[in-house]
């Protein structure tokens, strides 16, 4: 009896749904070719020319390297396992209940340490940018889309992009005129 009540809350499962949408979607389609691809980019690089690279610097420096280079590799790896999770959702190799589960979720990201990017590579400086605005966003993906918190219906900008598409398709188009609503 009380999990016929609960399921007739829609709100309860709003969640599901979004995440079912979004493993379907064109957008997860993008962010998984570009994570898997940063995965692959991060590694030649760190197997490769990040080795002869970190050779050049001295002891200390060596660390800091090492250091900021295991730290790609996980945001990497912690994003790439996520997505992975995504993907099982998508092709009904995983629950969405399951993939709720806290072992499949990702944490929200630290603080940044200071780093002198100056004395350290551009490549490598360019994985760890890189490698943080991916785990950002899919953790920002991950705290939406898992949450049973309604999302907001009323997006303005959604709004402006839609009347400007209504006023184009409408023959006679003002651009000013969107704006003056």
């Amino acid at each position: 009896m009380r999990d016929a009540i609960q399921s007739a809350d829609p709100m309860r499962d709003e969640w599901k749904r979004r995440v079912v949408e979004f493993a379907a979607s064109e957008m997860f389609d993008r962010l998984f070719r570009e994570g898997m691809a940063l995965v692959e980019e991060a590694a030649t690089y760190l197997d490769g020319p990040g080795r002869t690279d970190s050779r050049k610097l001295n002891r200390e420096l060596a660390l800091v390297y090492a250091a900021e280079s295991m730290e790609v590799t996980t945001r990497l790896m912690q994003a790439a396992s996520w997505l992975v999770v995504q993907r099982a959702v998508r092709e009904n190799d995983m629950k969405v209940e399951e993939a709720s589960d806290e072992k499949y979720r990702i944490s929200k990201p630290g603080e940044p340490h200071p780093i002198d990017r100056a004395v350290m590579s551009a490549p490598l400086m360019t994985l760890v940018d890189r490698s943080r605005a991916l785990y950002e966003r899919v953790w920002r993906f991950d705290a939406t889309l898992y949450s049973d918190t309604p999302q907001p219906a009323d997006n303005p900008v959604m709004k402006q992009i839609d009347r400007l598409r209504a006023a184009a398709e409408g023959g006679a188009f003002d651009p000013l005129s969107v704006w003056r609503r």
